[in-house]
């Protein structure tokens, strides 16, 4: 029904910049909400920010002021701005989409940040 595609992880030291994008495709004509989650090895996954159908942005505490959400105009990519990386950043991050009552995930993308 939708398909996502991750790109922009890898691997920067700490205090660098990584941007990870998420296209979205397929039946997505109705998106209420894109976000990205991270998950940290044999830790459930948590939100990391999110941006709704009406433009509002929500954040996870440990992020505030140096990640930001963002989506192209079609809204149909999303994108995650992370700057002043720290080591606990470093996780896999998965983007998300709302569409029809469930979320839909990408592959999910390694970021590793170095000390």
């Amino acid at each position: 029904q939708v398909q996502l595609v991750e790109s922009g992880g890898g691997l920067v030291q700490a205090g660098g910049s990584l941007r990870l994008s998420c296209a979205a495709s397929g039946s997505i004509f109705s998106i209420y909400a894109m976000s990205w989650y991270r998950q940290y090895p044999g830790k459930q996954r948590e939100l990391v920010a999110a941006i709704t159908r009406g433009g509002s942005t929500n954040y996870a505490d440990s992020v505030k002021g140096r990640f930001t959400i963002s989506r192209d105009n079609a809204k149909t990519t999303v994108y995650l701005q992370m700057n002043s990386l720290k080591p606990e950043d470093t996780a896999v991050y998965y983007c998300a989409v709302g569409v029809g009552g469930r979320n839909y995930w990408g592959q999910g993308t390694q970021v590793t940040v170095s000390s």
